[in-house]
C-alpha cells in the first residue's frame, strides 16, 4: 500500500512494507511468535499465513489455529490470514513484497532454500528474508510439542498458556 504524506517539501510516498509469515502452526509455539515479533523491526506489517499442508494432518483446526494466533497478536500491524493456494500467489495477493522465514537448524535450511529458489523462480519481485531461531527455541518444534503434550509432558515454556491447555484437552485422553 503506497501512502503519501504532505510536508512543506511537497508530497512524500512511503511503501508499507508487508511480510507473509507462512506456517501450519499446528499449534503455535513461542519461536513462532518470536519470529513474529523480530519481523516486526524489519517490516511495517506481518501477515500470518495459516496454511494446510497437504502432506500432513492437523491437531487443531483451521479456526482454531488461527484463533490461538489473533489471541496472542491483537495489535493492527500483525493480521492473520487462511493461506488457500501456492504461496507465492497467496503473497501478492496480499500485498506482500516478501516472505518471512524462521531457521533453526540445517535442516530447515536445506529445505527452506529449495522454497526460496522455486519461489524465486515463480515469483522474482518477491524476497524472502530468513531469521535465526533464538537459541532458547531452537530445539522446539511443533511436532515435539505435541508428543511431549501426549504424555502429559510441561509444555508451558514453549506455547501460550492459551495453547497448552487446548494441547492438555486434545491429548490428554490419548
Amino acid at each position: 500500500m503506497t501512502q503519501c504524506a504532505i510536508t512543506s517539501k511537497g508530497p512524500e510516498f512511503t511503501m508499507e512494507r508487508t511480510a507473509l509469515y507462512p506456517g501450519s502452526f499446528d499449534p503455535m509455539t513461542h519461536g513462532h511468535a518470536d519470529i513474529i515479533e523480530r519481523g516486526l523491526r524489519l517490516f511495517d506489517r506481518i501477515i500470518v499465513g495459516v496454511a494446510v499442508n497437504i502432506s500432513k494432518k492437523p491437531l487443531f483446526s483451521l479456526e482454531e489455529r488461527v484463533g490461538f494466533l489473533e489471541a496472542r497478536f491483537p495489535q493492527a500491524e500483525v493480521e492473520i490470514a487462511h493461506l488457500d493456494g501456492l504461496l507465492v500467489d497467496e503473497a501478492k495477493r496480499l500485498g506482500c513484497v516478501a516472505i518471512l522465514r524462521g531457521i533453526r537448524n540445517g535442516s530447515d535450511f536445506d529445505y527452506e532454500f529449495r522454497m526460496t529458489c522455486m519461489n524465486g523462480h515463480l515469483a522474482p519481485e518477491l524476497e524472502t528474508v530468513f531469521l535465526m531461531a533464538d537459541p532458547e527455541h531452537l530445539f522446539v518444534s511443533s511436532s515435539l510439542i505435541k508428543e511431549v503434550a501426549r504424555f502429559g509432558g510441561e509444555i508451558t515454556d514453549f506455547v501460550p498458556e492459551d495453547v497448552a491447555q487446548a494441547l492438555g484437552e486434545r491429548l490428554g485422553d490419548q
